[in-house]
């Protein structure tokens, strides 16, 4: 058995134990990375010396006896719209590609405090602006399931490195889908914990009107969970402040989720899941009666115009990036040009229209504990599947295919997408559960139980097919 195919805590304990030593876990994971990855494309930075330098220093503790971090040893890929010092940050656009931060950002101050090895940056789309991962600079990552398709976005390098066994858990953020979407399409767990509960230090207090987080993918959902334990927590002068859980979520694996009640959102006004997806639902929700859980719909109106007006607020966020716009790629260009067009007042209306659906839609889920719904409504796209529409066709096309992930970054409730079905050709088909706002725990209690019944650690996308498709 390789490192990378224990989770986090077990290969944590293993290396403390000394039977596999941290140096051992770091090689293979670059082995892994420098095997597959120029099919791939999910990982766009490698610290070689820098990991195992670190990697041969927690062994030397090991050795002496030293206390040790709680995930020492473990490799982890850094996000490539996060910094990362030693590591150039490119955040995917060709402008910022010989940019190398001197610091890390909080999130990444926090893995290398609970003892994780950064090895290196994981490929986004330009600015994490879509919902797939096909940067100019970087070329686009690829699923590991079926490496025509895409792995999805923006954590799209992340989540093909977690589904191909680089290692057990890597970091990303969501705000929009971002965790979610990609961890679908690779069949692996991503985890968007509630507003509030990731800081964005140093540089932001928050991103996109608060609508993004921090969060983590994993192999299993105590990978997941592990990380999400370590990034978690409040910095000086965050705008939003959750608490830390009464207990580590790592320890919410296993426990009884007790009987609950389970509301079922299984389409959006501007979004119908196809066969697969709607089977992957419905099974799911059958799954979870069997378990002992009560499912009944949830009663809640959602309006029509939810993605435009959430694309809006994402243009004038994007427009207010500070790299010149004519250097950016011709979707972000009309993006901040949207942006720059938009008056504050009108800005402040989609705004405010965004929170008072925010305020309807959490008070209807209150009624049930954890909300099941749909992450994309088909399988992962082809790479290039949408090239050459115009912008606007574009918008409508990702507005049809993400459905209701972003309806959850504006509530700032957690959420959890899970790896339950596969298509008739093998690609993963993923399910979310929506949790109540700070209420991580009952969903990582849930999905641990849906994992232990239906097991898709198990599931692993077969190597002999990681070639490039030929070009038609």
């Amino acid at each position: 058995m390789r490192p990378a195919d224990l989770s986090v805590p077990e290969l944590a304990a293993a290396i403390a134990g000394r039977s596999v030593s941290a140096r051992e876990a770091v090689l293979d994971t670059l082995a892994a990375i420098d095997a597959h990855d120029d099919v791939l494309n999910a990982v766009v930075a490698i610290d070689h010396e820098g990991a195992l330098a670190t990697a041969d220093a927690i062994d030397q503790q090991v050795v002496e006896g030293a206390p040790l971090p709680p995930y020492a040893g473990v490799p982890m890929l850094v996000k490539d719209l996060s910094n990362a010092r030693g590591l150039p940050t490119t955040f995917g656009t060709a402008s910022m590609a010989a940019f190398q931060p001197p610091f890390d950002d909080h999130t990444v101050t926090r893995m290398r405090d609970a003892g994780f090895v950064v090895v290196g940056k994981t490929n986004v789309p330009e600015l994490g602006s879509l919902p797939w991962t096909e940067s100019t600079l970087h070329g686009p990552a690829r699923n590991p399931w079926a490496p025509d398709r895409t792995p999805g976005g923006s954590s799209g390098g992340a989540a093909a490195a977690v589904a191909a066994g680089y290692l057990a858990a890597a970091h990303g953020s969501d705000g929009g889908g971002s965790l979610r979407i990609p961890a679908a399409c690779c069949g692996v767990v991503g985890l968007k914990p509630s507003r509030g509960r990731v800081s964005h230090a140093p540089l932001f207090g928050d991103q996109v009107m608060g609508y993004s987080t921090q969060g983590s993918i994993g192999r299993r959902v105590v990978d997941a969970a592990a990380l999400l334990d370590v990034i978690q927590g409040y910095a000086p002068g965050d705008p939003y402040h959750l608490p830390s859980p009464s207990r580590p979520f790592v320890d919410e694996v296993g426990a009884d989720p007790g009987r609950l009640r389970v509301g079922l959102l299984d389409r959006v006004p501007w979004a119908l899941p196809d066969a697969d997806v709607a089977d992957a639902v419905s099974s799911t929700a059958a799954r979870l009666e069997s378990l002992g859980h009560v499912v009944e719909p949830v009663r809640v109106a959602i309006p029509s115009d939810v993605p435009e007006r959430f694309t809006r607020v994402w243009a004038a966020s994007l427009a207010a990036n500070p790299i010149p716009h004519d250097l950016l790629e011709p979707h972000n260009r009309a993006f901040a040009a949207a942006g720059e067009a938009m008056s504050a007042p009108a800005l402040l209306r989609d705004f405010t229209s965004l929170q008072l659906l925010a305020r309807s839609v959490v008070a209807a889920f209150e009624a049930h504990d954890v909300v099941l719904a749909p992450v994309t409504t088909r399988t992962a796209l082809r790479v290039g599947e949408l090239d050459g529409l115009s912008h606007a066709g574009m918008l409508a096309e990702i507005a049809s295919w993400i459905g209701i992930c972003p309806l959850v970054n504006v509530t700032g409730q957690p959420a959890i997408s899970l790896p339950v079905h596969r298509d008739d050709v093998g690609v993963p088909v993923g399910v979310q559960l929506i949790g109540r706002p700070a209420d991580e725990a009952t969903l990582v209690r849930l999905s641990a139980q849906l994992e232990q019944v239906i097991g898709w650690p198990d599931h692993r996308p077969d190597p002999d097919r990681w070639v490039l498709p030929e070009v038609p």
